[in-house]
């Protein structure tokens, strides 16, 4: 029996998008809006993500799949200031606007730009999801794994169902929006983790296929939307563990807002970048130690559990008291009271606590 085509399995998993203009009705061209690239598409063509594409001056887009499925503890997307000590139910699809070498999730990811990558889509319906996440007691549903904005018309039908259940909606992502993306998404997206892999655009062009400004102004805009917005920076050795950079994220970062957590993580080889080493400790350490002098409220040291335990805790920005333990992914102890208040000092700590454990 001949092995289905990849390609043409996820062309039929899809339906028109919402996320694009038509630029010459005549010559059937549209813009997609998804993502930072803007890609102008003719008819037959592709986006830079290949699993957006033109049909007939008709935009199609992935739907009614995922590529991979599991409930995560909410810790590990990472999320610290958002029900601490629940489960999300984390989907993903296939294919990224972004070809990061060091991709930790380059199998779904790098679908139809990699031959090596890919695996094949298990048809699911957006109320299946939910129900899932039901009777997994999960506390929220997440897009994550592959990159979320490129299959938004998905994730929003998802999320519209979700929020009739009372569930928190997540984005884990890159960061690479545009502003009406981000409007398209702000009614149905409780809390949106961002990537900021480096503060250099030539890196950001060469090692990810992106530009660093797209970045900047997503994490601005997504603040400004009313979505709760936490940052992650992978310290990648000799890329972007710089002391000068690691300043200008966390000022950059202070500069939107001081009470945005700011989680540093331990890079380890991967994909195509398997000759850079691990991140040190004591290179994590500088890390966050940087964001905490810039004045951020909340630094977080990630993929080292265990090792760095006071950067692994949540302290009220008030008095100092050690409100929320942890280790590694796991909630040793919440001492937070009723609406995220300090047991010692009754200051409020931003986050979405409702339901927490």
């Amino acid at each position: 029996m001949q092995k289905p085509n990849l390609g043409e399995v996820l062309d039929n998993l899809t339906r028109p998008g919402d996320l694009y203009e038509v630029v010459d009705a005549e010559q059937r061209k549209i813009r997609c809006f998804a993502c930072g690239h803007r890609c102008l598409i003719k008819e037959g063509r592709r986006g830079i993500c290949h699993v957006r594409f033109n049909e007939g001056g008709i935009l199609r887009v992935p739907y009614g799949y995922v590529g991979a499925l599991q409930a995560d503890p909410i810790e590990k997307k990472p999320f610290f200031h958002v029900l601490p000590g629940t489960e999300a139910l984390s989907f993903g699809m296939l294919g990224c606007d972004f070809r990061c070498i060091y991709c930790q999730n380059w199998l779904t990811s790098q679908t139809l730009r990699d031959d090596s990558a890919g695996v094949m889509p298990e048809v699911i319906s957006a109320d299946g999801l939910v129900a899932l996440a039901e009777r997994r007691h999960a506390g929220s549903i997440a897009s994550t794994y592959n990159e979320p904005l490129i299959t938004s018309e998905w994730a929003v039908d998802i999320f519209k169902r979700a929020r009739r259940v009372g569930l928190k909606t997540l984005y884990i992502s890159n960061g690479n929006g545009t502003r009406e993306v981000l409007e398209y998404l702000v009614p149905w997206v409780d809390a949106y983790k961002i990537d900021l892999k480096t503060m250099n655009d030539a890196n950001y062009r060469k090692l990810i296929g992106g530009v660093l400004q797209n970045v900047l102004d997503t994490i601005k805009h997504a603040h400004e939307l009313g979505m709760w917005v936490e940052v992650v920076t992978l310290v990648i050795p000799g890329v972007n563990d710089s002391t000068d950079e690691l300043w200008d994220a966390a000022r950059y970062i202070r500069s939107i807002s001081p009470t945005i957590p700011w989680h540093v993580t331990a890079f380890h080889p991967d994909y195509k970048m398997m000759d850079v080493p691990r991140t040190t400790i004591d290179t994590l350490l500088r890390a966050a130690e940087i964001g905490t002098e810039a004045g951020l409220h909340f630094v977080y040291v990630g993929n080292l559990p265990g090792q760095l335990r006071r950067w692994e805790d949540t302290r009220c920005p008030g008095c100092g008291t050690t409100v929320i333990e942890r280790v590694g992914f796991r909630i040793a102890a919440n001492h937070l009271g009723p609406g995220g208040t300090c047991p010692s000092c009754q200051t409020t700590v931003p986050g979405m606590w409702q339901n927490s454990t």
